[in-house]
């Protein structure tokens, strides 16, 4: 072997750990061999140069090098099969699987040594490409049981690597983490960063399919950074990641990521992902509601897959355009008969999740038209057979064995069944921080909790209504644990009443309990009650802008929803201070406006387990021998900002405790908060209905977001925040309300008083001085806020979390 031939060789082993030294070494050696008329040394170092730039997303550059190794070594067949071998990848992923194979045969002849192992790695590649998972494991095998000692660490990394991919789309969760962690260790070991990297971008691809949210989350993050530099693979692991973000319902977030993906996987002529990806944006388009852009790109995405011979994946883009049908279509035997069709067509090609998603779907089709065979037959195939591996799998099968039992009557056994499915559903959310993700990760149980409430309200019983209700928004949280203890409380409640609001479909009812019964009555169309708040909220903000004429139709429109919200509770809640516990459109409703609750103590909470757990009175409202520690913030940009700063310190300072004016800096405010029992902040209020956790209160240097308040370890039992839109509220899912008030209250504060429409500064100031000073004076929050509501004639405040408790004076 020739000095030249060696150096190219050593290029081809570079690649794998640093493709960019790799590559500007095969540029040297290339130009001398081509010089020097070296023809197996020309070879060599294309094939070098295609490694490193198949490394950099650079496809097509790939396969033309590897076509000029081709070429080069005409007269030497093993060296023209080792540019074959690579090449079968790179055709693959050009979107040519089956042509990829066919390059593998016709190398396969003159390969010696360890390159008909490496040749099985490379097959194993287009193998899984065209769904044949267990073609690509048996090769890799063999191809470990090969390589294993040999002395060639990049290949046997590879092997784990691919087959740790096919052991995925089997649903050998465990096997596939063991190969893909087993190719880490392997790549680190040999120097091959590159290689390793790659193998832990697909970890995540694993907990994805597994339904291990979190998991999946936690890695893509790793794997974004560790990839900058490599466009192609970035893509890929992109919409890898936005996979995770389907799973965890945030459609959103999936399509601005695919937005980034599908452009750099087109310019990389990656073929194969690029179709994967349009597949993807597909289902994206169809959970955010336009299933007839869903049906164009499934049915595109099918048009691609056939196109590169990968017949087996097919049937998930005919899966998508078929539910997009179904979303628009009115049902007919005729759907019902395709829909069974391709649920027969997945299963066959190994599709067993999707087969069973899309048997359940027929099942309640079939319930629909009344064909209760077809619906016992499809049910039976999905709760029958190989246990399920994946989550959804899991999932549509407890859903299956719920709508079983309920056709066959057995009401408790289905909401059993359910209740084991939103287990499944939910597992793993309480390990997520961030509960803006929580509350959209654990919608992979909606509906199941949807089919639950509906078999609650058909039994009837307001008791079976609220412990159903409480047990999904418990599990929204991620706080579930023990069902509600109805007994306990309607002893908590004393003589206030709680309201808990539940919708299905367009039918909305309430569960009023009080201490002396419990009981379920309906309201009417949720859709009407929803336009309506709009309506009064309009109102409300024109009012505040003084238009003369929108207080008479703000006292309009707040008594015809409470006509038809409060008007059949009218004999069950008489004069009781209330706790709502809204649902929906609901949760941005300002509840004191409505007739019957004006001048009434009124709060709104999550739930009736989030009031009823509720600490009383810690941290902020104290025993009678200690003085709480109240701190007032103003910030910039309000007329009246600092007068009402100036009101809280003198109306608390000695009365009732201490209290301090801080400055209206970041770290002020968050010390403040810190520190103190009662913080009170005048500032503008700015509300994020897309992203409720980016809403934010404005400070001197800059916002504070609803996001910043989640790292406080500590928060005050009582916090005002006199700004506009403070209180408003976006829930994903019932029980998860998202903003600066369900901020503070997942930090552990015990009440909130804030504005759920614009006010007026002056009007503000007006407002919170007659509050504080009731507030100084013993009355509880919520009595305070509505008496200074009703006093002042300034409404749009509300209490959040609990009706709070006294401020105690000091003893002596």
């Amino acid at each position: 072997m020739t000095e030249l031939v060696r150096a190219a060789e050593e290029a081809v082993v570079l690649s794998g750990a640093d493709p960019a030294r790799a590559r500007e070494h095969a540029r040297a050696v290339l130009a001398e061999a081509e010089a020097g008329g070296c023809a197996e040394a020309v070879s060599v170092a294309h094939r070098a140069l295609a490694l490193a730039a198949r490394e950099f997303g650079h496809l097509t550059l790939a396969a033309e090098h590897l076509g000029r190794a081709v070429e080069a070594a005409r007269d030497l067949p093993e060296r023209a099969a080792q540019a074959r071998l690579s090449l079968v990848t790179v055709r693959a992923d050009l979107g040519d699987p089956v042509g990829a194979l066919r390059v593998a045969d016709l190398a396969e002849g003159h390969l010696t040594g360890l390159d008909p192992a490496r040749l099985g790695v490379q097959r194993a590649v287009a193998l899984i490409q065209l769904g044949r998972p267990e073609e690509a494991v048996a090769h890799c095998d063999r191809a470990v049981a090969r390589l294993t000692g040999a002395g060639d660490p990049r290949f046997l990394a590879g092997a784990l690597l691919n087959r740790g991919i096919a052991h995925t789309y089997l649903e050998l969760y465990d096997a596939a983490s063991r190969d893909l962690s087993a190719c880490v260790t392997t790549a680190r070991q040999a120097g091959l960063g590159h290689l390793a990297a790659l193998a832990e971008a697909n970890l995540p691809f694993v907990a994805t399919r597994k339904g291990d949210i979190p998991g999946a989350f936690a890695g893509y993050r790793a794997a974004e950074k560790a990839l900058s530099g490599y466009p192609e693979r970035l893509a890929a692991m992109r919409a890898d990641f936005a996979e995770a973000l389907l799973a965890a319902h945030l459609p959103g977030e999936a399509r601005a990521l695919l937005g980034l993906a599908v452009p750099d996987l087109a310019a990389a002529g990656a073929q194969v992902a690029l179709a994967e990806s349009r597949l993807l944006l597909a289902q994206v388009e169809l959970l955010v509601g336009d299933p007839h852009q869903a049906r164009t790109t499934a049915e595109l995405a099918a048009g691609e897959l056939t196109g590169q011979g990968r017949a087996a994946w097919v049937p998930l883009a005919a899966e998508t355009a078929l539910r997009a049908r179904l979303a628009v279509e009115r049902p007919t035997p005729e759907l019902l008969a395709e829909v069974r069709a391709l649920a027969a067509r997945l299963a066959t090609d190994g599709w067993a999740g999707p087969a069973a998603g899309l048997r359940l779907a027929a099942a309640e089709l079939a319930v629909e038209l009344s064909d209760r065979a077809a619906a016992d037959a499809e049910l039976g195939l999905v709760t029958s057979g190989e246990p399920a591996t994946g989550r959804t799998h899991r999932v549509v099968r407890h859903h299956a064995v719920a709508l079983q039992r309920s056709l066959r009557g057995d009401r408790p056994g289905a909401l059993a069944a359910l209740r084991a499915g939103l287990v499944e559903a939910t597992e793993g959310s309480e390990r997520l921080d961030d509960p803006g993700v929580r509350a959209h990760a654990v919608r992979a149980g909606e509906r199941l909790a949807d089919f639950g409430l509906s078999l609650a309200l058909a039994d009837g019983r307001p008791e079976t209504v609220l412990g159903w209700a409480e047990h999904w928004r418990a599990m929204a949280s991620g706080r579930s644990g023990e069902p509600l203890a109805i007994d306990r409380l309607r002893a908590a409640l004393g003589d206030a009443v709680l309201i808990e609001t539940v919708r299905h479909g367009d039918r909305l009812a309430a569960v009023v309990v009080t201490r002396e019964r419990c009981v379920l009555r309906p309201l009417g169309s949720y859709t009407a009650a929803a336009e309506a708040t709009i309506r009064l909220r309009y109102g409300l903000r024109r009012a505040g802008l003084r238009d003369t004429g929108a207080r008479n139709g703000v006292a309009r429109e707040a008594e015809r929803l409470a006509a038809g919200l409060l008007g059949p509770l009218a004999g069950d809640i008489a004069d009781r201070p209330a706790i709502i516990v809204p649902t929906g459109a609901l949760h941005t409703l300002p509840w004191p406006v409505l007739p019957p609750f004006r001048g009434r103590a009124v709060c709104v909470a999550s739930s009736a387990n989030a009031w009823l757990t509720t600490p009383p009175g810690r941290p902020g409202f104290v025993h009678d021998d200690v003085r709480p520690r109240v701190a007032a913030v103003a910030g910039p940009g309000l007329e009246h900002a600092d007068a009402e700063a100036a009101m809280v310190v003198r109306t608390h300072q000695g009365a009732s405790g201490t209290a301090v004016r801080v400055g209206a800096g970041s770290s002020d405010v968050v010390e403040a908060l810190g520190g103190s029992d009662i913080v009170h902040i005048a500032a503008h209020g700015t509300f994020c209905a897309r992203s409720p956790l980016l809403s934010s209160i404005a400070l001197d240097d800059g916002p504070l977001m609803a996001y910043d308040l989640l790292r406080l370890g500590r928060t005050p039992g009582l916090v005002v925040l006199s700004a506009c839109d403070a209180g408003m509220a976006h829930a994903p899912v019932d029980g998860a309300p998202l903003g600066l008030a369900g901020a503070f209250l997942e930090r552990g504060t015990a009440c909130v008083v804030a504005g759920l429409v614009p006010v007026r500064d002056e009007e503000a100031l007006t407002l919170m001085t007659l509050f504080h000073g009731l507030l100084a004076s013993g009355h509880t929050p919520a009595q305070a806020l509505a008496t200074a509501s009703e006093k002042t004639g300034v409404p749009g405040f509300a209490c959040f979390g609990s009706l709070g408790q006294p401020i105690s004076l000091p003893k002596g």
